[in-house]
């Protein structure tokens, strides 16, 4: 079973759709102790980092997911769910993330990075259908094609602090991370469950390590 935690501001029941599709038993989970019977765990998130931190942290679910990382269990962060992984976020004010990948959470530049420049100003959120670069083969990557296409909707990225975890990239005004990978421990910036083909394929990937 596939736990997908509830931080009470995610789109749970489109990753539990999309896992049911694929055959594969998911379950939505409110409670820490869920995650030990859990053979893999995916954390999601849409929304606003203040609140979905506070609520992980007050529901226990912060010391609980970093024991089953340490035991091994992989675990699949989504959108939100990869900024929580960080140790801190700088989206309306400065909060501390989970920090089990050490870096920030940033805001994109709205202005042309040059100022001598007329260029158009970044529309923010990023929002809709990007490629992302392979940097490295992550296991939940495999069997994609080199630049595949995902479905993003995001204002703030990850800027880690060790770039060797970092396996995919994506290009919106400049090259961010859209895809890190740590031993058991995968994220993404995009939203596999709503990128069609490619992204069940990711799902499935990883529903394949959690067996």
């Amino acid at each position: 079973m596939i736990a997908i935690i509830d931080s009470g501001i995610a789109n749970l029941r489109s990753v539990e759709k999309a896992l049911l599709r694929l055959s594969v038993e998911a379950q939505v989970i409110d409670d820490p102790a869920q995650l030990r019977e859990a053979s893999g765990i995916i954390l999601p998130g849409v929304g606003a980092f203040a609140d979905g931190i506070a609520k992980l942290r007050s529901q226990g679910f912060v010391a609980s997911l970093r024991r089953e990382i340490e035991r091994g269990k992989p675990v699949l962060g989504i959108c939100l769910g990869l900024h929580f992984l960080f140790s801190e976020s700088e989206e309306f004010g400065l909060h501390k993330g989970m920090d089990l990948i050490p870096g920030r959470v940033v805001r994109f530049r709205d202005d042309p990075a040059d100022p001598t420049t007329t260029g158009d100003r970044l529309k923010i959120p990023h929002m809709g259908w990007n490629r992302v670069r392979i940097e490295r083969p992550a296991p939940i990557l495999q069997g994609l094609p080199d630049e595949p296409f995902f479905y993003f909707v995001h204002s703030y990225y990850v800027e880690p602090a060790d770039p060797a975890v970092t396996a995919g990239t994506t290009e919106y005004g400049q090259r961010f991370t859209s895809v890190i990978w740590r031993d058991n421990l995968f994220a993404t910036q995009f939203h596999p469950e709503k990128s069609q083909a490619v992204g069940l394929h990711l799902l499935k990937n990883f529903a394949a390590l959690a067996r």
